[in-house]
């Protein structure tokens, strides 16, 4: 029980270590964390193990960010941004999925329709269809990107990208089982979660609002604020089947206009900053394990990381240029998009349980999941150099 801790320790300072590391090389902090557990983790040293209590850490990391980003989201920018993300995200989850299905039916054969094999090809391109907002918006944040209107169409983009990947994953699972039932109760449950998140938000908007007046500035509006966001997180996770990230960032989104949205967002980002986002980005690399594997396999999985890569960049770029964005943003766009995690490992889980996909499949997700984490933070910086930041609103006020 107690080894939690000790794990805790090695995570934080390894993570905190080669984050520092990774900025001495002028590369994103998100690229030494999740080194840091490739390096303390089964892969090489072995000196750390996932464990639910690690799990647990991560997760409310991924949350207290999503949640961060929302309370720092510029209203009428997202307001602005909502219909073209979900136009880039369309195309985003559409190519990589056929993109995906064709890959896996090229090395072992096209099946006909509505056969196991079949969906098997088809529940590749789903797990292809997965963007880790996460670890974008981590990488915008500390560029100072977030905020500008493009960095608010990337993470409109991968948050529906997240909600549609979840509809997609629900379809083929009952497709492959015979219930395709469960389809139209997805799309009521999606349809249900958004109206309850706009009747719920309303109400608790007007009522933080008040609060603040009346204690500007004090802990309890922070405290409050968290507790908002953990409930809509878990009412999202729990009772509409949508994840619990898009859940944190919509209780971000209804706040973000109250007076002290920029001191709630600094508070949290503290105590995220300190300990769990750098569990977060760890425990990513904690989950590599390197079995063996035959050539075909390994090809494979060589084979699905470069095409996960180009079907993310073509599609979401192709969204966004049929929004008239220009060719270096559309690029910025889509490598935004590239990154794959928690929702990626999450399908893949799913898939494993109801025998969809075979466990030898799982580790090159998992590579998927390493490489596609290092090189998004590594390419956005690249792209984003020549910008200027984006200054916080306090400091624009200023």
């Amino acid at each position: 029980m107690y080894s939690v801790f000790r794990d805790l320790a090695i995570i934080i300072l390894s993570a905190k270590f080669f984050a520092l590391v990774a900025r001495k090389c002028k590369a994103p902090q998100v690229v030494g964390e999740i080194i840091a557990g490739l390096i303390i983790g089964p892969c090489l040293l072995n000196l750390v193990q996932t464990s639910d209590a690690i799990s647990i850490f991560a997760e409310i990391g991924v949350v207290l960010l999503m949640f961060s980003t929302g309370l720092g989201t510029n209203l009428k920018e997202l307001m602005r941004a909502g219909p073209i993300a979900t136009l880039i995200a369309c195309v985003g989850v559409f190519v990589p999925l056929v993109g995906g299905t064709l890959l896996y039916s090229t090395f072992y054969g096209f099946a006909a329709v509505g056969s196991p094999e079949f969906y098997r090809a088809l529940f590749i391109g789903t797990i292809m269809t997965a963007t880790s907002v996460s670890i974008t918006v981590a990488t915008l944040q500390e560029l100072g990107h977030l905020k500008s209107f493009l960095g608010t169409t990337i993470v409109s983009a991968a948050v529906i990208d997240d909600v549609i990947g979840i509809i997609v994953l629900t379809c083929v699972l009952g497709a492959s089982s015979g219930e395709g039932t469960g389809i139209g109760g997805v799309l009521i449950q999606t349809v249900l979660f958004f109206l309850v998140a706009i009747g719920v938000g309303v109400v608790i908007h007007f009522a933080m609002k008040w609060l603040d007046k009346r204690n500007p500035h004090t802990q309890r509006i922070t405290i409050v604020s968290m507790a908002f966001c953990f409930a809509m997180a878990y009412i999202a996770e729990q009772y509409f089947g949508i994840a619990d990230i898009t859940g944190a960032y919509i209780a971000g989104i209804v706040l973000c206009s109250i007076q002290d949205a920029p001191y709630v967002e600094r508070r949290v980002d503290i105590s995220n900053y300190v300990l769990f986002a750098p569990i977060f980005f760890a425990s990513i690399g904690l989950k590599v394990v390197l079995p063996e594997m035959s050539t075909t396999i390994l090809l494979f999985a060589v084979l699905l990381v470069l095409w996960a890569v180009v079907s993310k960049v073509v599609g979401c770029g192709l969204g966004a240029k049929l929004c008239r964005y220009s060719n270096q943003d559309a690029l910025r766009i889509g490598v935004g998009m590239i990154s794959r995690g928690e929702v990626a490992l999450i399908v893949a889980q799913k898939g494993l349980e109801v025998g969809v996909v075979d466990p030898v499949y799982f580790t090159a997700v998992i590579l998927l999941i390493v490489v596609s984490s290092v090189a998004t933070p590594l390419a956005l910086k690249a792209l984003f150099t020549k910008m200027p930041p984006v200054p916080h609103p306090s400091q624009a006020k200023a």
